[in-house]
């Protein structure tokens, strides 16, 4: 039975609604990056850039490198974008848009994130590139659709129990990075951890400016987690999302982070561009 119009709307000219992207606009292999501005820092070491686009914060340019097409793709900021825009990629791929229907062979993407983050653990330095190993989603987006084939319920449970969660909070959930995307990044030039996920930049990572927060110890507590060595690392915005998505839409996914602050430290990087321009390079050394 074709999808009905209202849940798979297509712009006048048969484009995706808010990617504005057709099918053979995208390769396979896609960076994700939050500024729109960061996809020029991408696309300009591609050896051609062959279309471009944009539609609000979603900017898109598609190339090749080495022989190899390439697609880098804006986001914007939080997983409700990295809701729209996964879901999205995956009708490109994975249904047909002039029937509606969903294809009988699937395609499974490869989503390679480049973002920036600040670390949590004082032993993280500035200017270092992490990989994430898992997304601990604390936002809820994830909870819109079926989850229990994908979650980690000991983790969670752990974590949970650690923090002394807010039940009137969403619950914690925990789901793993591609295998064979972390073997093909992860270096001595990288650390790996467990990197949080908040729906927010200000009250939900536990910033303080006129506001209270409602849990002033939750960050210490998070700090402090620790399950079986797995520690988390890092907070941002939409690695959880583009996670649990992935998993669940059958893509392979990667979160790779420029740790451009840290928070237990209290400190901040001297040239955060240059760091993301070292881990831009780093990441399609190799693709």
């Amino acid at each position: 039975m074709p999808i009905k119009d209202s849940e798979l709307i297509l712009n006048p000219d048969g484009s995706i609604y808010h990617l504005n992207l057709k099918p053979n606009d995208i390769a396979h292999t896609i960076i994700f990056v939050g500024d729109q501005d960061r996809v020029d820092l991408v696309s300009k070491h591609f050896d051609t850039i062959d279309f471009q686009t944009q539609k609000r914060e979603f900017k898109t340019h598609s190339g090749t490198l080495n022989g190899k097409k390439l697609s880098v793709i804006s986001t914007g900021i939080g997983t409700d974008n990295i809701d729209i825009v996964l879901n999205e990629l995956d009708a490109l791929v994975n249904i047909d848009l002039q029937t509606k229907t969903i294809k009988s062979e699937l395609k499974s993407l490869n989503i390679i994130r480049i973002g920036t983050s600040g670390a949590l653990q004082p032993n993280i330095p500035i200017d270092s590139f992490l990989i994430s190993t898992h997304g601990l989603d604390v936002n809820g987006m994830l909870h819109s659709y079926q989850t229990k084939t994908i979650s980690n319920p000991e983790i969670e449970n752990a974590f949970i129990n650690h923090t002394n969660w807010d039940s009137n909070k969403a619950r914690p959930f925990i789901v793993k990075c591609s295998k064979k995307l972390l073997s093909k990044f992860e270096s001595s030039k990288t650390f790996k951890g467990l990197t949080a996920t908040a729906n927010g930049f200000y009250g939900p990572q536990g910033r303080v400016l006129r506001l209270a927060t409602s849990h002033s110890e939750l960050n210490k507590k998070i700090d402090s987690f620790n399950f079986e060595g797995n520690k988390i690392t890092n907070l941002e915005m939409e690695t959880s999302g583009i996670y649990g998505l992935s998993k669940l839409l059958g893509h392979k996914a990667i979160s790779l982070n420029a740790i451009i602050a840290n928070r237990a430290l209290g400190t901040f990087s001297k040239n955060p561009l240059q760091t993301i321009e070292n881990l831009i390079k780093y990441t399609l050394e190799r693709l």
